[in-house]
């Protein structure tokens, strides 16, 4: 069997992008451009991937720890051709096809790469390039055939002839070249044209001079090949890959109520019979259950969420996990390292961090949980806090089983709760209370009939 190599172009800045970012670090679907070509190529079960890097080389790198790829600088930006110079090193002694792709064509799909390599071998040619016929094909290259429709050449837009211009199929700029042939043609290129660039497409006239076979694989679908050069485009290709997502979520049995408002990331997995209702944004690793709903407008990043669970409308969850049945929302906040346990409820306008809420217990108001413990079948009354932060530390609180808290109370960390207690509404806590243990602090109230009338009438 034929070994396979891959050559990922991801050096250039990306100026129409207009951004100090580099270009294929830019995301759709919550992932960077890059990582889109990185997974097609290694779904083909190739032997070796090198990630030609340029700008911002170090982020780039950065942003692809243990990928199992291999990075080589290429620090002058003299065109495609120059780029794939910079990976001989990395592949010397390597024998066998190089696939070559394009950092910044993130929609390319595992198939069509598959289908250009099976051209490339049941041909036995030397070059196979992949083509497309977009309805536009100004700024893109132009396939050159001869009167039999073998290709001769490529000529780039600001090097074509009025004739040129005219055709249609174009080049998508990824190709699979036999690797001894590679190399050998790059240290025969030269920068004669319009952007004194060594162009990467000077090979396939190299290889019709020698009368060595080239080929090309036109893909049916101009989108899965299309640059991303500019913020339009990445917007475009967002749409593109968000369809892609949400419609094999479909597939698999996920309710998505409305597509064109529901956004959700490449990571995200999530199980049948759970409904996603519109302007949800779900993204990172997050791993939702079955049966489950997602109500309006929520925000989901990182979290792992069970089955069966209620996530009310405008509700956020970031790093946390929300176990089975559990009720989350309206409008709450489940700040970072929360667990929910099963058939927990928490309500509107209740902002949990960094705590743990037992089975069954309820927070259903209004609340702030911070650092806190909290055992199962516990009540936590309107307008209640954990005052965890004196100034200078985080201090736990932690609440037994079965304790009723009133509402407006306020527990000043660190304080422990014994299982069974009843905490008074308008309490402050700033002591451990024993196991079933009453709890009062508030100032005993005093009423003076009459005052309020002889009040209003010296005002008015």
């Amino acid at each position: 069997m034929n070994k396979t190599a891959v050559v990922v172009l991801a050096a250039g800045k990306g100026a129409r992008m207009k951004s100090e970012k580099a270009k294929v670090l830019h995301e759709i679907g919550g992932k960077p451009l890059l990582s889109y070509v990185i997974k097609a190529s290694k779904e083909l079960g190739t032997d070796k991937t090198i990630v030609v890097v340029g700008h911002q080389s170090e982020t780039v790198k950065e942003a692809f720890p243990g990928k199992d790829v291999v990075f080589v600088e290429q620090k002058e930006q003299l065109g495609t051709g120059h780029a794939v110079m910079q990976a001989e090193n990395a592949l010397r002694g390597f024998k066998g096809n190089i696939l070559i792709l394009s950092g910044d064509v993130p929609l390319i799909t595992a198939d069509t790469l598959k289908g250009l390599m099976g051209l490339h071998v049941k041909s036995r040619a030397t070059i196979t390039v992949l083509t497309a016929e977009p309805e536009k094909p100004y700024g893109y290259g132009r396939i050159i055939k001869d009167a039999k429709g073998d290709i001769k050449k490529i000529v780039e837009e600001k090097d074509a002839t009025a004739a040129e211009k005219k055709v249609r199929e174009i080049n998508a700029g990824i190709y699979c070249v036999a690797s001894e042939f590679l190399f050998k043609a790059m240290r025969g290129i030269k920068p004669k044209n319009a952007q004194k660039e060594y162009y990467l497409t000077d090979i396939v006239g190299m290889a019709v001079k020698e009368k060595k076979k080239a080929a090309t694989h036109k893909t049916a679908d101009f989108k899965e090949v299309m640059g991303i050069n500019s913020r339009l485009e990445l917007a475009e290709a967002e749409l593109i890959q968000r369809t892609r997502i949400l419609n094999e979520m479909m597939k698999n049995g996920v309710t998505i109520i409305d597509p064109a408002c529901t956004y959700i990331a490449q990571s995200v997995k999530i199980s049948a019979d759970t409904i996603v209702f519109p302007g949800s944004m779900i993204s990172g690793e997050t791993v939702i259950g079955k049966g489950t709903v997602i109500g309006p407008g929520c925000i989901i990043s990182d979290a792992k969420i069970g089955d069966g669970v209620n996530i009310k409308a405008y509700s956020v969850i970031d790093k946390s996990e929300i176990e089975d049945g559990a009720f989350i929302g309206p409008m709450a906040h489940v700040r970072p390292e929360s667990v929910i346990k099963k058939g927990a409820h928490i309500g509107n306008f209740v902002e949990v961090k960094k705590s743990k809420i037992g089975e069954g217990s309820k927070a259903n108001h209004l609340s702030y949980i911070g650092d806190a413990t909290i055992g199962k079948g516990v009540n936590i009354g309107a307008g209640t806090i954990t005052c965890n932060y004196d100034g200078v530390k985080k201090h736990r609180t932690v609440i037994e089983d079965n304790v009723f808290v009133g509402s407006d109370t306020q527990l000043v960390a660190p304080v422990r709760i014994g299982e069974g207690s009843l905490i008074g509404a308008g309490t402050t806590v700033t002591e451990d209370v024993p196991e079933g243990s009453l709890v009062l602090s508030r100032v005993r109230q005093l009423t003076k009939e009459g005052l309020a009338k002889k009040y209003l009438r010296r005002k008015g």
